[in-house]
């Protein structure tokens, strides 16, 4: 659970140089003080009152310093010498002591947990990924860091040196009338205590808020993932609708809870701001008329006091502000704060230090049982020994369990019981970054980046060999729609890949999974989806690999396997058959049944 201190701690990697800039910024707020303390002191040498005691000294002893006589003359000259240093002296140091560190940390540590964001991306486990779809995720994450960002200069730059500001206030009217500032500090604690109560009461409104924009955005996300199933269906005003009912949601809180709740608070807390600086007014004009206090006493009082209450303003937006990103805030560290995927550590790791292997493809899964929850196993003790070289087809329903025995094998997920073997030696041993290395699938639907087709072949192994590629498109039969591309290779494919028909993508996925040069090399129900035409493609591309390394074919279309040295058959999470394509046509169990479906134009669910 996320609290404060994360957010405090989300800068803790320049915290040196942040309390430098902060007591600089501070310290330059107090110093404005003089200005009006100066001014107030002037009032009295012109009105032929007597000055502080300590800066009379300092008088003095610039007089015998100088040899001038101590006077008007010179007593106007120390204060406006005093006044000029604190002005036009200081003028061009703060923004370097001050807005330079306060806007220099803000974008490091952006760009520092702006990469801890990736790492945790590349991290998580999968499962995280099937809740929360990239809408809601990218929200999230560009909200947090964008706060942070704006949030630590106005708090460090603005508000905490204010409030020292006003400490320094406190300090000057005590030293000329303590009971002004008592009344003073009084008031300051119970206006600041309100505020921060109904502040707490708005942020926990702003939390709620954000879940809903959260949500708007998840939804936004799919229409655009989606965009074609939208049109297809003639769904754009019902989408719409939608939508404008999330975004009045949306408005009804912001406008009706929160923003109608800051301008109450601002609304009492005007009233009783004004109040005191009336308050203020009213003794000190009786101190100065009862001789308790001198003319320039009286301004510096009066000036220095409106002083504090004006900057309440202030302090009490930056406070707003602050209350309205506390919340994207904590979400974004609660999501950091999730835990990793169990392969986290090696897959970040030195790719020096990786451990590399060469397997001989023998697999073997031994007992193995697996559920996405502990009381509903996809997986029910289930046995196969894959030789090298071998092809192993698995079919069955869908939600039979051939994909999670697939995710299981690369090591997605670890068996509740059982174990995987790769050459006699459980995975769960092996450093998953290298194991995963050798291995190497090709999905119903490949994901292709917004690259080159170049770039998308070598994604998983950058230093092949323009020769190799050449060869992996053959065999993959990329060749043949290659030379109908603009430019060839260099031609950039498209968000997602949408210059490519899906038989092209499938055979780019191919290809690329050819270019690993795998030991193990899967096909996720590869031909699916595609037209006849496009399947015979694949399968002849298919076909070309089978007995090169050991491939797992995992399909709906029976046709697809036939060729399989060994075809297992998978019902309810348990393996209930096991035989080449003839084996178990005699059988005439359930293999028999699905293909006599397909065989006549039934389709296998």
């Amino acid at each position: 659970m996320a609290t404060f201190r994360d957010i405090v701690g989300y800068y803790k990697n320049y915290w040196a140089i942040a309390v430098l800039s902060i007591a600089a910024s501070s310290l330059f707020e107090i110093i404005d003080l003089v200005v009006p303390y100066a001014i107030g002191q002037i009032l009295n040498v012109l009105s032929q009152q007597r000055l502080d005691t300590v800066l009379q000294r300092s008088i003095d002893s610039i007089a015998v310093m100088t040899g001038q006589p101590v006077g008007r003359s010179l007593s106007l000259a120390v204060l406006l010498s005093l006044i000029f240093v604190v002005t036009v002296i200081r003028a061009p140091i703060q923004p370097w002591l001050g807005a330079w560190f306060h806007w220099d940390i803000a974008l490091r540590t952006r760009r520092d947990h702006s990469a801890r964001t990736i790492e945790k991306i590349l991290t998580l486990p999968l499962e995280f990924y099937d809740e929360n779809n990239p809408g809601r995720i990218a929200g999230r994450v560009a909200r947090g860091l964008s706060n942070h960002t704006w949030t630590y200069p106005e708090i460090s730059g603005q508000l905490i040196p204010k409030l020292f500001r006003v400490l320094g206030i406190f300090f000057v009217i005590l030293a000329i009338d303590w009971r002004i500032s008592v009344l003073f500090l009084i008031s300051f604690i119970f206006i600041l205590s309100f505020t921060l109560r109904d502040l707490k009461k708005l942020i926990n409104r702003e939390a709620v808020l954000d879940r809903y924009m959260e949500n708007t955005e998840s939804r936004t996300s799919e229409l655009i993932t989606n965009i074609k199933t939208v049109k297809a269906f003639a769904s754009e005003s019902a989408e719409l609708a939608r939508q404008q009912q999330r975004l009045e949601r949306e408005f009804k809180v912001v406008d009706y809870r929160i923003h109608r709740g800051y301008i109450q608070l601002f609304t009492w807390q005007r009233l009783i701001i004004q109040i005191c600086v009336f308050v203020v007014l009213g003794l000190t004009l009786a101190a100065t008329l009862q001789g308790q206090m001198s003319l320039g006493h009286f301004v510096t009082t009066l000036t220095v006091s409106s002083m504090a209450y004006a900057e309440l303003e202030p302090i009490s937006n930056l406070a707003e502000i602050f209350a309205r990103r506390y919340a994207s805030m904590l979400r974004f560290h609660e999501f950091i704060q999730r835990p990793a995927g169990i392969d986290s550590m090696s897959l970040l790791a030195n790719p020096d230090a990786m451990k590399t292997y060469q397997f001989t493809g023998k697999v073997d899964f031994s007992d193995v049982t697996f559920g996405y929850e502990a009381d509903r196993p996809v997986l029910q003790g289930g046995s196969l020994l894959i030789e090298p070289y071998q092809t192993v087809a698995l079919v069955g329903r869908s939600g039979s369990g051939k994909s999670t025995l697939v995710k299981l094998l690369f090591r997605y997920f670890d068996p509740q019981s059982g174990c995987i073997r790769m050459d006699g030696q459980d995975i769960r041993s092996l450093d998953v970054t290298g194991y995963r290395r050798r291995l190497a699938i090709v999905h119903q639907e490949v994901d292709v980046f917004n690259g080159t087709l170049l770039d998308n072949l070598t994604y998983g192994n950058p230093a092949v060999s323009f020769e190799q590629v050449e060869v992996a498109c053959r065999i993959a039969r990329v060749d043949e729609f290659i030379h109908l591309l603009p430019q060839k290779y260099r031609t950039v494919v498209g968000e997602r890949g949408v210059r490519l028909s899906g038989g092209q993508r499938q055979r780019l996925g191919i290809a690329r999974a050819l270019l690993v040069d795998p030991d193990v090399l899967v096909f996720d129900e590869a031909t699916s989806s595609l037209d006849y035409e496009s399947e015979r493609s694949i399968q002849l591309a298919m076909r070309s690999i089978l007995g090169t390394r050991t491939t797992i074919i995992i399909a709906h279309r029976l046709s697809t396997v036939r060729e399989a040295d060994k075809i297992v058959v998978l019902d309810q999470g348990q393996i209930v058959e096991v035989g080449n394509h003839s084996e178990l046509l005699s059988q005439r169990g359930i293999y028999h049944r699905l293909h006599a479906l397909q065989e006549t134009g039934e389709l296998l669910v």
